[in-house]
Parts: C-alpha cells; structure tokens; sequence
C-alpha cells in the first residue's frame, strides 16, 4: 500500500510537482468554502493513499486562481488528470472513487 498523501502545490512549484512529474498526476483544484470540495477531499486521499501509479496533488483556486484560470477550471471541484506535462481528462463535481480510477485506467 502506498500511503502517500495528496501533495499541495502553488504555482512556484506546479512545474516541478505537475508538469515535469515521470508519472501522471491527478489534480484537485479546490477551496476551504466549497462544500462539494469537503465530500470530494477522503476520495482525493484514498487514491492518493493506495496507488503509487499517480501523484496526486492539491490546488487551492483561491490560493492560485492564476492556475486555476490557465486550466479553464470555472466550477469546483475539479479532478484533472496530466500525463507528459499535459492535461488528459477531467471531472468536475463529486465523484466516487472508482469512478476517477476509471478515468485513470482510460488513459
């Protein structure tokens, strides 16, 4: 079991953490105020806990709305799957696990 925890990242370290990973990335752009994000944040973890397959990372569209605008990311949450630096699939809303593994699984 991988254990890892989901990694928050801003945009001083989105390059290194997201663009220039080896492995894909799965990517939660969230906020503190968002009662969805709250539902979505145990999934977030468990995936990030139990799969050593995906980084999975943090954005607070608060914190780094630049980020958030780049990725044309307008409701929240949304889960974004990069692979080579680029993005690949996406959800937006809440959605159970299995559901964003499968998003996973089709890339």
């Amino acid at each position: 079991m991988a254990m890892n925890q989901p990694i928050a990242v801003t945009t001083d370290s989105f390059q290194e953490q997201v663009l220039r990973a080896e492995k894909p990335v799965l990517v939660d752009f969230w906020a503190d105020w968002c009662g969805p994000c709250r539902k979505l944040e145990p999934v977030v973890e468990e995936i990030a806990a139990e799969t050593d397959a995906v980084r999975v990372c943090k954005i607070n569209v608060d914190h780094d709305p630049q980020l958030a605008s780049l990725y044309h990311i307008s409701s929240i949450p949304t889960v974004m799957l990069f692979r080579s630096g680029k993005p690949a699939a996406s959800v937006t809303g809440v959605h159970s696990k299995e559901a964003i593994l499968r998003m996973l699984d089709q890339i």
